[in-house]
């Protein structure tokens, strides 16, 4: 459903992707780990259009992206529904309008039918009665659901999830995270996500790639990957601050 190839990206002269392969196939669930910096967030961003890549092709449905135009790629973005690491809620907005966000934009439904569907959508991620509430008085685990309730009003085929898990307490992070397997289970959609969480990492993922140093150096499923022998890899699962992974000021 998604294919990367050979994902080449800098910035002002530095490198970020040198040579992204990755496939996900229709209702896979991927994971790409990896360190602050390390591109996981471009990598995200070239997946859904946002970013060009300097070289190399991305493809969606078998469609490359570099051959749309910018009707053809927000026509390409209907099939996805993103989560935001910050929730990106509109703190103007009441959560219902929130979450209807993209289906006042893209259809013609009434506001009274905008906010049924919210409201249905609200129910999915266990915030019913929540809808006419504003962002300001959530929880930050309850800013995620409302969150994803907008990422999946469109109905989309594809989820994309940024640091699902960043800012909440195990339990809410739990929670998330059931969230997102059900998401997969009841919708069938294929979902990506980005996450340095490997407890959420190794839950939520049928598949796992590591990024590092601008390519994808380990892809496998959650057992292979804690079982792994490489010295990268096992230094970033198990969280070590000595290995071939160096840290900022504090050399190998």
């Amino acid at each position: 459903m998604i294919e990367l190839i050979d994902i080449h990206k800098s910035f002002e002269g530095k490198d970020v992707l040198l040579g992204v392969n990755l496939k996900v196939e229709k209702g896979e669930s991927v994971v790409v780990i990896g360190g602050s910096g390390s591109g996981k967030s471009v990598l995200l961003k070239h997946i859904i259009g946002l970013l060009k890549p300097d070289r190399g092709t991305v493809t969606v449905n078998s469609t490359d992206l570099s051959t749309l135009d910018e009707d053809g790629l927000n026509e390409l973005r209907k099939k996805f529904g993103m989560l935001f690491q910050s929730s990106a809620l509109f703190d103007s907005m009441k959560v219902w309008e929130n979450v209807g966000f993209g289906l006042k934009r893209h259809t013609r439904l009434s506001d009274p039918e905008v906010k049924d569907m919210a409201v249905q959508k609200l129910k999915m991620v266990g915030l019913s009665g929540a809808e006419d509430l504003m962002p300001s008085e959530l929880s930050g685990g309850m800013r995620k659901r409302v969150g994803l309730a907008r990422a999946i009003a469109m109905e989309p085929e594809i989820l994309l999830y940024d640091e699902p898990t960043t800012g909440l307490d195990p339990i809410m992070a739990d929670a998330i995270d059931e969230l997102i397997i059900k998401m997969r289970e009841e919708l069938k959609v294929t979902s990506v996500a980005i996450t340095h969480d490997m407890k959420s990492a190794y839950k939520i993922a049928d598949t796992i790639a590591m990024l590092y140093n601008g390519v994808i150096i380990l892809t496998g499923t959650p057992e292979e990957i804690k079982n792994t022998s490489d010295p990268v890899v096992r230094q970033f699962i198990e969280g070590r601050a000595v290995g071939p992974i160096v840290v900022e000021g504090m050399g190998r």
